[in-house]
């Protein structure tokens, strides 16, 4: 599913009515049916019976004008506050101010701060309010009698169902501005925009409902460089039935290059999670120092010890024995808990460089590579990197700060100078490729926020391509089932108890919700 930005949105907005012939007034008139059908089904089991529809002058306000005569044709009590004088409407919303009016719907002229402070003590006696006063076009804070009428809102204690996108908030933008609509329910047409997408902003859109108004598909499909949403669908469709007539090799066989002294468990959270991915075999490789730690908690992979340093890490002839276990595996997964020492670094540097089978590089492993993140651009197979916003930082030789503050940026820097498929991850993760497309995983939560849970997204992800999926695919799905066995973690259990074992205890399940 795509994100689009407002520039990108009204472009399929324009190429609708001029290229396809689709009037104005049609998308408008769709967009307000659709809301009110979005609130039927929002309250079902208690239909409000007073609503406040509060209207801007532009076409967000005429879409409201549609739900007003929608709702008041059903037999709600309806009365829309329009934040604008009846004379100033244009077009569109001008037609259907006309056409509410005609068939009595009340509708109160809120003109300046003055006139909106008679009738903002009426709003918590109405059973919900549609919030139709901004929707695509704004950019900054909103000011003056708008900005006080959007706290009202927030402060009524009333349901908020917003239209297109809460009143406040920019559609090209995580950010919050200034005041801004807190919702419980927001309708968006054709597509979600940045907003609903990534925090702070869309912890105000409440539960979001995207709708068709007959904007036609291939608009929305043909918009390049936008985002997309990684949905339940568009996982599925990767997760393919096994074949009846199949074996362990099959599916992949992981080499698992983790753990070190007091880091043993990475390298187990990262095996079992490989092992509930799917792969068909699974070999951990850890310094011969935690060999012992590390095997006697996997009973269903094999652990083959690697030389030690005098140093914590890898020492001298590990390169050379782990590239004799590499020539046999599907993929590598690199990093969990391997620790920075010079001997690591050599050995890691060496295995990435001389590897003939794609890799999944996450943790310490990327570490290594700080300062000299062009070594990874050098890299033969498809490689995944799995950054947290630290360890991105560190590659690109930036803050943490400013990582965060252009999360698709980094990714995009990133993927674009190693050529490998990055995850960045943190709340909404992002999978980027290196052709520049963005991906957003809507799946996970805080309980996440738990040492472990990184290393079971790398076991993932190293099985789903050892199963034959494609670098992107398999880190798309990967991110989305991680996020949803934690979701299902967290439905049982809360966020504060969850450890990164109960997602690898409830991958099974995650996988099952939406395999074909």
């Amino acid at each position: 599913m795509k994100v689009l930005d407002s520039a990108q949105m009204q472009a399929c907005d324009r190429a609708a009515i001029d290229e396809h012939g689709i009037p104005e007034l049609v998308l408008m008139e769709n967009a307000g049916t659709q809301v009110v059908e979005a609130i039927g089904e929002y309250f079902a089991d208690e239909p409000p019976e007073l609503v406040a529809v509060l209207c801007g002058k532009g076409n967000n306000g005429g879409d409201g004008l549609v739900v007003a005569r929608h709702l008041h044709n059903l037999g709600h009590r309806v009365r829309v506050y329009l934040f604008a004088a009846a004379a100033d409407l244009q077009g569109s919303v001008a037609e259907n101010h006309r056409m509410a009016a005609a068939l009595g719907v009340e509708i109160v002229e809120v003109a300046d701060a003055e006139a909106w402070r008679e009738h903002a003590g009426e709003l918590p006696a109405f059973d919900c309010i549609v919030d139709a006063l901004f929707g695509t076009g704004i950019s900054g804070a909103l000011r003056g009698h708008v900005a006080e009428a959007v706290e009202d809102i927030n402060e009524s204690g009333v349901p908020v169902v917003a239209v297109d996108l809460p009143s406040g908030l920019a559609a090209d933008s995580g950010e919050i501005a200034g005041p801004a609509v807190d919702a419980d329910l927001t309708v968006t047409f054709a597509a979600p925009k940045w907003c609903h997408t990534f925090p702070p902003a869309c912890e105000l859109c409440g539960e979001l409902a995207v709708v068709d108004i007959g904007i036609p598909r291939q608009l929305i499909d043909g918009v390049a460089g936008a985002l997309e949403l990684i949905t339940p669908s568009a996982c599925g469709e990767l997760l393919v039935p096994r074949d009846p007539d199949s074996h362990k090799g099959t599916y992949g066989h992981v080499l698992i290059v983790a753990g070190g002294p007091g880091t043993a468990g990475a390298a187990v959270l990262t095996a079992r999670a490989a092992l509930r991915g799917g792969a068909g075999l699974v070999t951990v490789a850890p310094p011969e120092s935690v060999y012992l730690p590390i095997a006697a908690q996997l009973t269903e992979a094999l652990v083959r010890p690697q030389p030690a340093g005098a140093e914590e890490g890898y020492g001298a002839g590990a390169l050379e024995a782990l590239l004799r276990l590499a020539d046999d595996c599907d993929v590598l997964a690199i990093g969990p808990g391997i620790g920075t020492a010079a001997g690591t670094r050599d050995t890691v540097r060496g295995l990435v460089a001389a590897a003939r089978v794609p890799l999944v590089i996450d943790a310490d492993g990327l570490n290594l590579f700080a300062g000299a993140v062009d070594l990874l651009a050098a890299v033969g197979p498809p490689c995944i990197l799995t950054p947290h916003p630290g360890e991105m930082a560190r590659l690109l030789g930036s803050s943490t700060a400013e990582v965060q503050s252009d999360r698709v940026g980094a990714a995009r820097s990133l993927a674009e100078r190693t050529g490998a498929v990055v995850v960045l991850k943190g709340y909404r993760s992002l999978v980027c490729t290196p052709a520049g497309s963005v991906a957003v995983n809507p799946t996970g939560n805080a309980g996440m926020a738990s040492g472990g849970t990184g290393d079971v997204l790398t076991g993932l992800i190293a099985a789903l391509v050892g199963q034959g999926l494609e670098p992107a695919e398999a880190a798309r799905a990967g991110v989305f089932l991680h996020g949803e066995a934690g979701d299902l973690a967290a439905a049982e259990l809360g966020e504060v108890a969850l450890i990164a074992s109960d997602l690898i205890e409830r991958l099974p399940a995650a996988m099952c919700r939406f395999a074909p």
